[in-house]
């Protein structure tokens, strides 16, 4: 599937060469051009385009202030600054600027650019699923749960408060091992299956997300994403992403990246008082 492209730039033969370039790439089509940023908002909310190539520099409303109320829609394009000024860029990426590609264009860079556009669908497409599989599991889960409670009831039997402990089960190696509440770095979906990671291992466990995130200590662990969840007191770095969205280094051996979605970005910045 082709990704649909709007060049927005005052000048034509900017334009022009970036249309150009784009032409050499088999997944991407150029399907609209503008000259300014009325032009450039009215295309996009009329057609679902995938990435958005403007200027910043333009007659009227800079390219800066269309990136700012680009993100503000619906799903959004991908937003790539073309322009030859090296200044903007830092605002650039505070309206979630997936790329700034400096003039004159080089088709080299281009190609980064659409690839990094790529792996960024590749991932959206990946959580998107794992997240329905996710809500389709925890909705069964719900189900069983209501029918074992109705029929303890019909039984005239009480279910017993768990008692809780700060070590979780999981299995290593075909052994079940109790891992410290402090030892995890944070848990994950990954087809189907849940694991906890610690600094050095992957364990499996058969909690679910939810199970996990009401058993664990709530002033630690904090659900980035549907598919996270991950110890708070354990993260080295937050690197700002796209469309709002964070990136989490964590202290395990492998410097994981944990995700933060749109929503729970939000609550984040609350919590750390960002």
């Amino acid at each position: 599937m082709k990704l649909k492209a709007l060049i927005v730039d005052d000048e034509y033969p900017a334009r022009k060469e970036l249309r150009y370039h784009l032409n050499a790439f088999d997944n991407i089509e150029v399907v609209g051009e503008a000259t300014n940023a009325q032009e450039a908002l009215t295309l996009i909310q009329a057609l679902d385009y995938s990435i958005l190539f403007i200027d910043i520099e333009m007659p009227g409303m800079n390219g800066l202030e269309v990136g700012a109320k680009v993100q503000e829609m619906p799903n959004p394009p991908h937003v790539v600054f073309v322009t030859a000024y090296d200044e903007y860029a830092v605002r650039a990426f505070e309206v979630n600027a997936v790329d700034y590609i400096l003039k004159p264009f080089d088709e080299k860079r281009l190609t980064q650019t659409i690839r990094k556009i790529e792996k960024i669908n590749q991932q959206q497409k990946q959580q998107s699923k794992i997240e329905a599989e996710q809500t389709a599991g925890d909705e069964n889960s719900k189900q069983d749960q209501s029918q074992a409670a109705s029929e303890g009831e019909q039984n005239g039997t009480a279910t017993k408060s768990q008692i809780k402990i700060d070590r979780i089960p999981a299995e290593k190696q075909g052994k079940t091992i109790l891992v410290n509440e402090s030892d995890i770095i944070y848990a994950f979906t990954e087809q189907d299956y849940v694991y906890i990671k610690t600094f050095t291992d992957k364990l499996f466990t058969r909690f679910t997300l939810k199970e996990l995130e009401s058993r664990l200590n709530s002033s630690m662990f904090f659900r980035t994403h549907r598919c996270y969840l991950v110890n708070l007191h354990k993260v080295k770095e937050i690197i700002p992403f796209f469309n709002g969205t964070y990136t989490l280094i964590v202290e395990d051996n492998d410097k994981s990246e944990v995700p933060v979605s749109r929503a729970q970005a939000k609550k984040l910045r609350k919590i750390l008082g960002m």
